[in-house]
């Protein structure tokens, strides 16, 4: 349990350092969520797919890449603890992806459509 607890304690202090660019990807997010949603006739679910895609590719690279951005491998990965830290990284990475894709996607569409 003190695993988890330090865990979070170093992601708090992660996004402490780097809360402008946090800031900065929430605001570009409620823009595209405010264009996506001022869209007429905006196709959520036509769009989904699409964006469940990229997420997807986006968790697995995640996962793949992320050892070796921290400079180790897979192979270091000895602890169960370690392997719950890369697949949380990774799912939180896809869930970024979708977060922007979706609403990305819509407007895409939107423009196939009207075009």
């Amino acid at each position: 349990m003190y695993e988890i607890w330090l865990v979070m304690n170093i992601v708090w202090e992660i996004a402490l350092g780097v809360w402008p660019l946090l800031a900065l990807g929430a605001a570009a997010w409620l823009v595209l969520m405010v264009l996506a949603w001022r869209r007429p006739m905006a196709q959520w679910r036509g769009a989904g797919p699409l964006a469940a895609g990229v997420a997807a590719a986006a968790a697995v690279i995640g996962f793949l890449v992320v050892p070796t951005t921290t400079r180790s491998s897979l192979q270091e990965l000895a602890y169960w603890v370690d392997w719950a830290n890369l697949a949380s990284i990774a799912l939180g990475i896809g869930v970024a992806a979708l977060a922007f894709a979706w609403p990305a996607g819509v407007l895409w569409r939107g423009n196939i459509i009207q075009a």
